[in-house]
């Protein structure tokens, strides 16, 4: 039990250390570690998963605020699809709609993508900073509201935030500086994650108690996060996190590989035949 608990600290530094300096991808790594480190099904696991992202986002949301660092249109444009998303992603969650499998599985292809998103997005982040103030099309717009819904989808399905998507999607399409996106990114992280909790109707009553390690290590690394994140080269972040996704995507896909094979085993077990005549 200890071990976990370090386990979830540790996890919860990082992921707060993550939300403070990029805005994103914290919550990509909540999953594996409330399956693989505190051995819990994904049913208990992904509303655990939104609540401490919730909290988490909420927690690193006022240094952005007092910077006045948020925008609001950009937010209402992939806000809301993203909302409708969520409640309809944590819908079939709670109609059973989801096995757990698929929900890894969801995972595993979100955190990939993510992982190639930041790494894009950081090559291609002075050229959308560069043509901020140019007239945004209709058709950029569409493609802001089009990657709200995706998010919300992934959110109330795979129990994310979204925040991996959102700030590179802030960044390139909406032509936001990346402090601007981080800002406006974790205030929808939270949001999105309380309207696919609410959509879900579970509330993780049993892991609870698990929360207070998380959130003791994600104060810390918030901390620590705020503190270096003046100094830290958004570059290396952006391809140390990927590193980081691609081995949250590994452990998930262990975990698929790990259901297969137990129901493999399964139906593949001999029925006892009764004596012939």
């Amino acid at each position: 039990m200890a071990t976990s608990n370090l386990l979830l600290v540790a996890g919860g530094g990082l992921i707060g250390f993550l939300l403070s300096v990029l805005g994103a991808g914290g919550s990509l790594l909540l999953l594996p570690l409330l399956v693989s480190g505190a051995a819990l099904p994904s049913k208990e696991a992904v509303p655990l998963s939104l609540l401490a992202v919730t909290l988490l986002a909420l927690a690193n949301l006022g240094p952005y605020l007092r910077r006045r660092q948020f925008a609001p249109v950009p937010a209402l444009v992939l806000g809301v699809p993203a909302l409708a998303g969520s409640w309809i992603g944590g819908s079939w969650v709670k109609a059973g709609w989801i096995p757990e499998p698929v929900q890894l599985g969801v995972f595993a292809a979100a955190a990939l993508l993510a992982s190639w998103l930041l790494t894009r997005g950081s090559s291609n982040s002075g050229r959308a900073t560069a043509t901020a103030t140019a007239p945004k099309p209709h058709t950029l717009t569409l493609l802001l509201a089009g990657q709200g819904v995706l998010v919300g989808l992934l959110t109330g399905i795979a129990g994310v935030g979204g925040g991996f998507a959102i700030v590179p999607a802030l960044v390139l399409l909406a032509g936001l500086p990346m402090a601007l996106a981080s800002g406006t990114s974790l205030l929808l992280i939270a949001v999105n994650a309380l309207v696919a909790l609410a959509a879900q109707g579970h509330w993780p009553a049993a892991g609870l108690p698990l929360l207070v390690p998380l959130l003791l290590g994600g104060a810390v690394g918030a901390t620590i996060g705020q503190w270096l994140e003046p100094h830290l080269s958004e570059r290396r972040l952006r391809q140390g996190f990927s590193l980081l996704l691609i081995s949250g995507a590994l452990f998930t896909g262990a975990q698929i590989w790990k259901h297969r094979n137990a129901g493999t085993q399964s139906l593949a077990s001999p029925v006892q035949a009764g004596p012939t005549r």
